[in-house]
């Protein structure tokens, strides 16, 4: 079987080209949208991760404002500097960088975040909405899963898929979101015996175990769509997914590589919820002071 490698970074270009041109047509009404992005402490791979959120950002034309904070910032002033972001109506969308320091309360924080501008969609209001099937924001990575599916044809409407996983941030709301397409779908996880009579199954394979190479060619069906969520870094440096990429060419239909597969897709959508806040603060008629 041919398998389509689905190119994630060519995706995304195309959908931030959109994404420009609401981001243009928001500022042609005083309403350009503006992202700030807060990162407590001195963690090198989320200060990576922030750069590119904030590169990605001009690319679109979003306004971003970084505030980068000491280790030993208390919950309260945390909290004080996210009251404020919510209290601008210049500012369309607030990102609290994970993880915090252990002496911050990740639930307290998530919670204070407006959910009108919970732009990773973590906030208990918008994971309840996305549960009902409202339209609150999705969190970014499930969202770029299910945006990939969406570009390559693959109805999951009557499929199984799959998802191994159970993550608040992944498994659980792409599950969800899978759910609302029409698919039927199986959750594993750590404690789920015999993985692969389950992966067999799918028809669509979403992995988002954080495992390196869990996913083998002899734990697929031939046909299969296989999504892989997963970033592992090797002892040699490299990083690769959760399934095992060249095992499964030949026998997948689709399969996303890692990296360059749905990562970029996952800032992609963060861009995505920014711009859609911002269109919704111009509906209500907030306006930049």
């Amino acid at each position: 079987m041919d398998t389509r490698i689905i190119d994630g970074v060519a995706l995304a270009g195309r959908i931030r080209s959109a994404l420009h041109d609401r981001a243009t047509r928001l500022a042609t009404r005083a309403v350009p949208p503006g992202l700030a992005v807060i990162i407590v402490g001195d963690n090198s791979a989320s200060r990576a991760y922030v750069r590119h959120k904030v590169r990605a950002c001009a690319d679109v034309g979003v306004r971003s404002l970084l505030v980068e904070l000491p280790g030993e910032t208390t919950e309260a002033d945390l909290l004080a500097t996210i009251a404020g972001f919510n209290a601008d109506a210049g500012i369309h969308g607030v990102l609290v960088q994970l993880p915090l320091p252990k002496h911050v309360s990740t639930g307290t924080v998530l919670r204070a975040v407006s959910p009108d501008k919970d732009v990773d969609g973590f906030h208990p209001l918008n994971v309840g909405l996305l549960v009902t099937g409202g339209t609150g924001f999705v969190p970014c990575t499930p969202a770029g899963v299910m945006a990939i599916l969406d570009a390559e044809g693959v109805n999951p409407w009557g499929l199984h898929a799959v998802v191994v996983g159970q993550s608040s941030i992944v498994g659980k709301p792409v599950a969800h979101l899978l759910l609302q397409k029409g698919a039927t779908v199986t959750i594993c996880h750590s404690k789920t015996q015999d993985l692969g009579t389950h992966t067999r199954r799918a028809d669509i394979l979403v992995a988002a175990a954080g495992r390196a190479n869990l996913i083998s060619r002899e734990m697929v069906k031939s046909g299969v769509v296989v999504i892989d969520v997963g970033i592992n870094r090797r002892a040699d440096g490299k990083l690769v997914g959760d399934c095992d990429f060249a095992g499964l060419v030949g026998v997948a239909s689709h399969l996303t590589p890692v990296p360059g597969g749905v990562g970029p897709m996952t800032i992609t959508m963060l861009l995505a919820n920014t711009i859609l806040a911002a269109e919704r603060a111009a509906e209500s008629g907030s306006r930049v002071a």
